[in-house]
């Protein structure tokens, strides 16, 4: 599942590639998409110019000089693809054609990702908390979100209106670069600690770099990396289920001595 420097990556693609272009057509290909943008609704959008493409957790939105947005998900395996001259790939699920020859296709082998289009003064409404990425988070606003919540920290993260855009692996990396217990109560960080886990989230995704869907797990300091040496410390990383979701951590860094 694309993680936030990823859907980062691909809306500074989108952006590059439609801001200020004129839609000449748009053409779902998959019935999952079709529902969505119906026949009417890809009509309506011909003519329209894109004016800005703002991303919101892993939300992306483009925003047409009438007010109206269009509003993606990639959900487990979407990108944007560019398609110059050649056809559309088997798993393309929409394809936006510009006056200007310009052809960008929604691809999503899985079919799972959404897109909606919303009409002017009708935003979509997105349920989110600040972006992990804002340094100017307080991090006493975002201990009072946790205040009361029993769950472990790990689980707690993937709380979308706690910070926007964390997912299963930047909070592992985050909790292992704050030398925090995943296992902790969300409730009982103190507000350094919270702190600090802010800083380890943004810390383990600007050295994401955006690659596509993280796939490189060697520059991971704890992801996928069960019974390796910590890089820290050289403990064996340890894993366990939090959630039905895998969580990494090492057990002496993070360990239980540092849970209260």
């Amino acid at each position: 599942m694309p993680e936030l420097p990823e859907v980062e990556e691909a809306a500074q693609r989108l952006r590059r590639a439609v801001v200020g272009r004129t839609i000449a057509r748009v053409q779902p290909l998959h019935r999952s998409v079709a529902a969505r943008v119906t026949p009417a609704i890809a009509r309506a959008l011909r003519g329209a110019t894109v004016e800005r493409v703002e991303r919101r957790g892993k939300h992306q939105l483009i925003h047409l000089e009438d007010g109206r947005i269009i509003h993606v998900h990639f959900r487990m395996s979407g990108d944007w693809a560019l398609l110059g001259d050649a056809e559309a790939p088997r798993s393309a699920r929409l394809v936006i054609t510009f006056t200007d020859g310009t052809r960008l296709a929604l691809v999503d082998p899985r079919a799972l990702g959404t897109v909606d289009v919303h009409r002017a003064g009708a935003p979509p409404v997105i349920a989110l908390g600040p972006e992990a990425t804002d340094p100017t988070i307080d991090p006493a606003e975002v201990r009072a979100q946790l205040r009361g919540r029993r769950a472990p920290i790990k689980v707690a993260l993937l709380d979308q209106r706690i910070l926007a855009g964390v997912g299963n692996i930047y909070a592992a990396e985050g909790l292992w670069h704050a030398k925090l217990d995943p296992r902790v109560a969300a409730s009982s960080l103190t507000r350094r600690q919270v702190a600090r886990m802010l800083q380890g989230i943004r810390t383990a995704m600007a050295q994401a770099g955006g690659a596509r869907y993280a796939t490189d797990e060697d520059r991971f300091a704890v992801y996928g990396r069960r019974g390796e040496p910590c890089r820290r410390c050289g403990t064996p990383i340890e894993q366990l289920t939090q959630a039905g979701r895998s969580t990494y951590f090492c057990p002496k860094c993070q360990g239980a001595r540092r849970r209260s």
